[in-house]
């Protein structure tokens, strides 16, 4: 037998009136008049072929048939109300695919191990990683969400974004080169310095921020030993004793911790680019999304 919203409706008035006790009761459930409760039940009855409520002037009973019907009715609402739990339980689990657009660098170096562990806490998602410094298109790539280091701070109303914060960049040289060279104690002394400089995409290379007495930060050209375009290869080269390098904390993090790099004037740190995440902007966020940008607000930038 095919199930109909009739009869679905015929069960949800037979129901209510069983636990309400009356017609009029079951109606104000149910939003509807008492008559409309009673030609329901009734036309069920008619379909069954059973009488299911013995009425009279002073109580409403079950028959022996109507409890049968009504343990029945009950379980399978039961089951569908469980089902239905379950299935929304089902929706709010993120699941699916997620493209993510990362820095090369920061990328492994910062991002993957917070996204190892989202990865591992959210096992129904496929993840795709595109390590570039090249800032793609996320409508032409399909990208999910994008770290970027740099860029605008205002982006089109296609797009939505989060600010993490602001780089800080230092000077750092490797222990053996100042044992080797005359020390650095102003920013008078960095000229005499062999640098080595981030060399960017333009084939430009990126010039040394200094902060002034005043407070204010000028660029000022470094008198290069070494252009790298790829910041763990300048970071190689500063540890190897090449050279002095304007780099971004969170890069020398480690090396400076272990005494492979010491930093110079320390009193000089300047603001860098900033980190912000981007996305393409929905008006409801999947699970998914809101799950993946919960995880990546705790990276953060120093």
């Amino acid at each position: 037998m095919m199930i109909t919203e009739e009869n679905l409706k015929g069960i949800s008035c037979f129901v209510a009136t069983v636990e309400c006790g009356s017609f009029s009761a079951a109606a104000g459930r149910l939003n509807l008049t008492g008559s409309a409760v009673s030609k329901s039940v009734a036309r069920l009855e008619s379909r069954l072929g059973s009488r299911l409520l013995d009425r009279t002037t002073r109580r409403m009973a079950l028959t022996d048939a109507g409890q049968a019907y009504y343990d029945t009715c009950q379980r399978i609402l039961s089951e569908l109300s469980e089902t239905e739990a379950m299935l929304a339980a089902q929706r709010r689990i993120p699941a699916g695919r997620l493209h993510i657009a990362l820095p090369q660098t920061f990328g492994r170096k910062e991002a993957m191990p917070l996204l190892n562990r989202f990865a591992s806490a959210n096992p129904e998602l496929r993840l795709t990683l595109a390590f570039s410094d090249r800032f793609l298109d996320l409508f032409d790539e399909g990208v999910d969400l994008a770290v970027r280091i740099g860029g605008p701070l205002d982006y089109p109303q296609t797009l939505s974004s989060m600010l993490l914060g602001m780089e800080k960049r230092a000077f750092f040289a490797a222990p053996d080169y100042l044992e080797r060279h005359p020390p650095v104690r102003s920013v008078e002394d960095l000229p005499s310095h062999r640098a080595i400089v981030y060399q960017l995409a333009d084939g430009s290379h990126k010039a040394w921020r200094i902060v002034q007495e005043n407070g204010q930060a000028v660029d000022r050209p470094a008198p290069w030993r070494m252009a790298v375009g790829d910041g763990e290869a300048q970071l190689s080269a500063v540890k190897a004793g090449l050279g002095v390098a304007q780099m971004a904390t969170w890069l020398t993090r480690e090396a400076e911790a272990a005494g492979e790099l010491v930093r110079l004037l320390p009193e000089r740190v300047v603001e860098g680019l900033p980190l912000m995440l981007v996305w393409p902007r929905k008006k409801t966020l999947t699970p998914k999304m809101e799950a993946l940008l919960a995880a990546m607000q705790a990276l953060r930038i120093e």
